[in-house]
């Protein structure tokens, strides 16, 4: 959004054309004076709103610009992973399931390599890429099959390719080119208390007129009164509420993303609040995904070890097991430049340590067994394959889910060679994949074979070679958190593509079964007619053997339960869910650039335990915002409530329109925003999540409100009254003076919904403090020189003085015993 827009957006308001017409009016009657001073207040508004959303903006552009994409290119004969940003044409880039193109690339090496370019050319479906050359010059840009485009998404397979433009030379960069800007939709929250605001709006007119008829009914000069009702509806419109509601929302994002979560859409904040349900994948998000092989199994022999051990297996048949299992995984690139994480596939990665820790090397083994062809592993086969040239003879080695390869292989490997497998052996060969499991080990079924072509029709008949076991262990973190998140009344589903018997096991380990939570897995989600699906998944709290599909139809279950549900994952498979979810939350790190598109929040730490701080930050924002619109509509209704009730009794009139505006202006300031940057109390995740359908304000909020606006009033006119008994001609300074006092010091009862009398608690906030300290300079700055003949402010005695004081600490005070009193204990948050 541009300065400009920004500006032009304050000046639409409508307390801008009611100060305008009061500078009109003031004209009008020649008080040119005061049309100066109604000026300035207008400039100061413009400003300041100007200013503090200008900032709000910057921050939420700044912090969208920490998201920087990643790609592995190939740089000195290696591959590693750096930002899009550094591409430059010549580079060689590695294309993978789920990431964007990062520029304009030509294809040189494919394997099932499909794109979807309906953000290019609109076309809907997947396109399939070949290496071939293309000799038609005038090709359409829809048909360039050799060509992998920025800003598209890779659906299947892998491919090489030379970078041959980036930016704005770009085919989606001379599209972008053309579009400058995108015009922003409000957020439901901002809609919200746009609306709030407006009816409140409406209702103070109505107020303001019925101030004005009274006033004219006890004799005041008509310029007067028109002056003060404009003053009093500008006073009482909280027309700063969008524009709060934004800079709250930002100053949110940039804590969240202080605890390494990127807020990519503002209306996530607002639901994160409500959220009632986590679900989550268990590989790399309950767990840490840094895999290790600990177990291998072939007919002749089982070796066990832990991840520090040198395993040199001296049984050929351990060894061949090893080799075939390099050769069925795909090369990775190697750590993160920026994070010095390992990046990619933690199988395939696995895999290949394990290989070079038997001093083995891929490279020599591809010498030896030239590749063919390569099918990469997809969530729907549910395993890979490579096929090689061995002695003139197409073989391939497969890895897998071990019923998918049990189920194409014809025989087992056995120390006299390979045996027909029978019933019997496969039952018993299915149970020790089911106990490995049931150990929370991560299966893998490795198989090999002759084959008449490199397809996955060719897959049949293979020799059974035996398991590759690997450990995932529990991330750090994750047991407590989702202790946390039980405590705040917020549920944990595991939904993950694992065997049920593992993920029971790591269900077991991080508590999620300690509950008498049930176990569902894909095969009885089928079995359940799509009615019936919301009722039976209550208390379902780990999913296994799931399929994409199956994750879409739970999240959409459960938010037919009425569940607010966040949803966190990093691949492909979960990109539907992330959407549909009412917060999709993606891996920063590890996250496909599919995941990061289609969610909301992006975990930047790829930490669980960062879902508990993001759910905690959207509590303390929403609080927040609550917490300003309490403050600011209770000083408003007070100050309405002072003209009314004064005029209804016959008093002269406490407050003029300047002295109105001048209250408005310091409290909608300094002691309101910073209530932005109020930290959350001990209660924020002990509380269960908030109804998404309560309106902010409630019943009970509303009777908060009025409370405290009738303790604000009852005050002010207390020391009108006793000025117009003792002193008349400073009365009106001892209610301005009172009522401004009395306004920020209510900051206090604003800030929590216990009491803030503990030192610790009442310095958790230097922004409050700061905005008070500020705002009581400028208050009382106008007794002295220009400001207190502008505002017509006369000078007080000590004794006045101690009146005004007494009288604006009554509902300060009064509010911190109150609230002292209903938690029966000091507020130490």
């Amino acid at each position: 959004m541009s300065a400009l827009t920004i500006l032009l957006a304050q000046l639409r308001s409508i307390v801008v054309l009611l100060l305008v017409a009061a500078v009109i009016i003031s004209v009008i009657l020649g008080d040119l004076i005061e049309a100066g001073a109604i000026g300035a207040v207008l400039v100061i508004n413009t400003a300041l709103g100007f200013v503090t959303e200008w900032r709000a903006r910057r921050a939420m552009e700044a912090l969208l610009q920490l998201q920087a994409t990643r790609v592995a290119v190939l740089r000195n004969g290696q591959l590693r992973v750096v930002d899009a940003e550094t591409l430059v044409p010549g580079d060689v880039v590695q294309l993978d399931p789920g990431n964007t193109v990062p520029g304009d690339v030509r294809l040189f090496h494919c394997v099932e390599f499909t794109t979807n370019e309906a953000a290019l050319t609109g076309e809907s479906l997947p396109v399939s890429k070949t290496p071939d050359l293309i000799s038609d010059e005038q090709v359409p840009l829809a048909d360039r099959r050799n060509m992998a485009y920025m800003g598209t998404t890779i659906a299947t397979g892998t491919a090489l390719g030379v970078v041959v433009a980036t930016g704005v030379v770009t085919e989606l960069g001379r599209i972008g080119e053309l579009v400058k800007s995108v015009e922003e939709e409000p957020t439901p929250l901002e809609r919200r208390l746009d609306a709030l605001g407006r009816r409140l709006a409406w209702i103070t007119i109505v107020v303001a007129a019925m101030v004005a008829l009274i006033d004219l009914l006890h004799g005041e000069p008509v310029g007067v009164v028109l002056n003060t009702a404009i003053a009093l509806a500008v006073a009482a419109i909280p027309e700063a509420l969008p524009a709060v509601a934004t800079i709250v929302l930002a100053v949110g994002m940039q804590r969240m993303a202080r605890r390494h979560a990127l807020v990519r859409r503002l209306p996530s904040v607002e639901a994160l609040g409500a959220t009632t349900v986590v679900c989550t994948d268990k590989t790399r998000t309950l767990t840490s995904g840094d895999m290790e092989v600990v177990r291998m199994w072939t007919a002749s022999r089982e070796s066990k070890f832990s991840p520090s051990d040198q395993p040199v297996p001296a049984d050929p048949a351990l060894r061949r097991l090893i080799e075939i299992a390099a050769l069925a995984s795909q090369e990775q690139p190697d750590a993160d430049e920026a994070s010095r994480e390992t990046v990619g596939n933690p199988v395939d990665i696995a895999v290949l340590n394990l290989l070079r820790r038997t001093g083995g090397d891929r490279a020599a083994l591809l010498a030896d067994r030239p590749i063919r062809g390569m099918l990469p592993f997809s969530s729907a086969r549910k395993l890979m394959a490579s096929f090689h040239s061995v002695e003139g003879v197409l073989v391939a080695f497969v890895k897998g889910a071990p019923s998918r390869i049990l189920a194409r292989s014809s025989s087992l490997l056995t120390p006299d060679g390979p045996r027909p497998l029978d019933d019997r052996e496969r039952d018993r060969l299915s149970a020790m994949n089911e106990q490995y499991a049931r150990s929370g080990l991560r299966v893998l079924a490795v198989a090999s074979g002759d084959v008449t072509g490199a397809s996955e029709q060719a897959l049949q008949d293979l020799v059974f070679e035996g398991y590759v076991c690997l450990a995932d262990p529990v991330a750090a973190g994750v047991t407590t958190t989702i202790a946390r998140l039980r405590t705040a009344g917020l549920r944990t589903v595991m939904i993950t593509g694992d065997q049920r018997a593992t993920a029971e096991a790591v269900g077991r380990e991080i508590g999620l079964l300690d509950e008498g939570g049930e176990v569902m897995d894909g095969r009885q989600l089928d079995a359940l007619p799509p009615p019936q699906l919301p009722r039976e998944i209550g208390p379902v709290t780990i999913f296994s053997r799931v399929s994409p599909e199956h994750k879409l139809v739970i999240v959409s279950a459960l938010q037919q339960r009425g569940e607010i549900v966040a949803m966190l994952g990093d691949g492909v498979n979960d990109a539907a869910a992330l959407k549909k979810a009412d917060v999709g939350v993606a891996m920063g790190i590890r996250g496909t650039d599919v995941a990061k598109q289609a969610s909301a929040i992006v975990l930047q730490n790829d930490r669980f335990e960062t879902v508990a701080a993001a759910v905690e930050e959207g509590r303390i924002i929403f609080d927040n915002i609550r917490k300003f619109v309490f403050y600011l509509f209770s000083c408003n209704v007070a100050e309405v409530l002072v003209l009314l009730i004064a005029g209804v009794a016959g008093l002269p009139l406490p407050l003029q329109p300047l002295q109105l505006l001048w209250l408005n202006m310091v409290t909608d300031t300094f002691p309101a925003l910073a209530l932005a940057m109020e930290p959350g109390d001990s209660t924020v995740m002990t509380r269960p999540p908030r109804d998404p359908n309560e309106a902010i304000l409630s019943r009970p909020f509303l009777t908060s409100i009025f409370g405290y606006a009738a303790a604000i009033t009852l005050s002010t006119l207390a020391a009108f009254g006793w000025g117009v008994l003792t002193v008349p001609d400073r009365a009106p300074t001892m209610a301005f003076m009172t009522l401004g006092i009395t306004q920020i010091a209510h900051l206090g009862n604003a800030r929590s919904d216990a009491d803030v009398l503990s030192p610790a608690r009442a310095l958790a906030n230097r922004y409050a403090l700061a905005g008070v300290a500020i705002a009581l300079a400028l208050q009382l700055a106008t007794s002295f020189g220009p400001l207190a003949s502008i505002l017509g402010v006369r000078n007080l005695t000590v004794g006045q003085w101690g009146v005004v004081f007494l009288c604006a600490a009554i509902p300060a005070v009064g509010g911190q015993v109150y609230k002292r009193g209903l938690t029966g204990r000091p507020n130490r948050s």
